[in-house]
């Protein structure tokens, strides 16, 4: 009974991954070509036939087999390195930003007392 409550969880987590990187696959698909360039990392083409073979390969085998493993990686790659700076390069940030660090406050910035 343990060992089906494991394969439930398992698929349930592959399924979670199949759709998340089916949305990464749209994301990379709705970017502009010129910021993949801007960027400097790789074409937009090479990223969408990443992200369609990670897509399919965790939609066909089971995420304990090698491939699916490689397609997570890629998926990875593209969320915390490829897409931060498309959306640098292309002003599509989340909301206003006006500059300044982390420590500024209302009024300026903090100087810690001096």
């Amino acid at each position: 009974m343990l060992i089906y409550g494991f394969q439930s969880i398992l698929s349930w987590v592959q399924l979670a991954l199949g759709v998340y990187a089916a949305v990464m696959l749209i994301d990379a698909a709705v970017r502009r070509e010129d910021a993949y360039r801007a960027a400097s990392k790789q074409t937009k083409g090479m990223w969408l036939i990443f992200l369609a073979l990670a897509t399919a390969l965790l939609f066909i085998l089971p995420i304990m087999s090698f491939l699916p493993i490689i397609g997570v990686i890629a998926v990875i790659v593209y969320t915390v390195d490829v897409r931060p700076a498309l959306r640098e390069v292309s002003g599509g940030g989340s909301g206003p930003r006006r500059g300044g660090s982390s420590s500024d406050g209302p009024y300026g910035p903090f100087n810690g007392g001096r």
